[in-house]
């Protein structure tokens, strides 16, 4: 867990991912040696802040992205959200500007429910703040902010270690809007010819996906992708005894939205740990729904 919990601590909400980038380039470089395969890298010029990994003779392509929620200073200690963080009075927000480090509290407005910071002094407009991070892990859960998405990272990062033909695609703004799939989409499947996609994300807990029960198959959220590509998922999870449980949602969105919508022809399939208290610094995920995400994805990467 200890590298689940680095990622936890880097701050890096939509739109500010270069300290996460830099962190997992270096993190590349210095344990790619002991990989299964070396990877091409593909990042920075044109791919602004994203990375694309390409292993051997890549068939499939693993989406996770890199940014969180968070908050953006406005004017007179006035914040705006950066994708949609819960928002509760007394959470701890952290962040720096020109004059220094920042651990101030969030305050909500009871009435109008507007957002803005207790602090001894103003921040600079434009300062972005993120939950403070306080991880805590168990023998059966881990615990954290950020959670959605530096999980789907560390699925990631793990699935590397043994990946023989692959693409490995971080991307950015998920959480604002999107926009970078669109392009790590086009160029994938312009160089590479790959057009199959797993979303490494995180879902949610609900009634009927429930937390120490495996890894989310996701059937349709907002979008709905192809039927045939899902069963052949779905298939490949049975036959490999993998613990999971399927989701049928009517809204909610991924990385999974710029590939539907775009030009090239993609399936994908959204295939995620469940979390409870969403969006919070209190993201809680279980143990054992973390196992059966990496072991299916590894069982994914080689079938698919």
């Amino acid at each position: 867990m200890q590298l689940l919990q680095a990622l936890c601590q880097i701050a890096a909400p939509s739109g500010n991912e270069a300290p996460l980038t830099e962190f997992l380039l270096r993190y590349i470089q210095q344990h790619q040696p002991t990989w299964r395969t070396i990877p091409t890298v593909v990042a920075g010029g044109e791919f602004q802040d994203c990375i694309i990994l390409i292993f051997g003779k890549p068939r499939t392509a693993v989406f996770a992205h890199l940014d969180s929620i968070g908050f953006t200073v406005r004017y007179g200690r006035q914040l705006v959200r950066i994708g949609g963080p819960d928002a509760e009075t007394g959470y701890r927000l952290v962040g720096r500007d020109a004059q220094g480090a920042i651990e101030c509290t969030l305050r909500v407005d009871e009435e109008t429910g507007a957002l803005s910071y207790d602090f001894y002094r103003e921040i600079e407009r434009g300062t972005e703040l993120t939950f403070r991070c306080d991880f805590r892990e168990t023998e059966t859960t881990v615990q954290s902010c950020y959670l959605d998405n530096r999980l789907g990272v560390w699925n990631a990062l793990r699935l590397c270690e043994t990946l023989q033909d692959g693409i490995i695609a971080f991307s950015c703004w998920e959480e604002h809007g999107g926009g970078s799939v669109a392009y790590l989409a086009r160029y994938i499947y312009e160089t590479y010819g790959v057009r199959q996609a797993l979303i490494s994300d995180i879902t949610w807990v609900t009634e009927g996906v429930r937390p120490g029960q495996g890894v989310a198959i996701s059937l349709r959220d907002s979008l709905i992708p192809r039927r045939s590509y899902v069963e052949r998922i779905r298939r490949i999870a049975r036959e490999a005894g993998i613990a999971h449980q399927l989701e049928v949602e009517a809204s909610g969105g991924s990385d999974a939205k710029e590939l539907q919508l775009g030009a090239q022809p993609w399936d994908w399939c959204f295939v995620g740990a469940p979390e409870d208290n969403v969006h919070s610094p209190d993201e809680i995920v279980a143990k054992a729904d973390m196992a059966s995400m990496l072991a299916l994805y590894q069982e994914l990467m080689r079938q698919l």
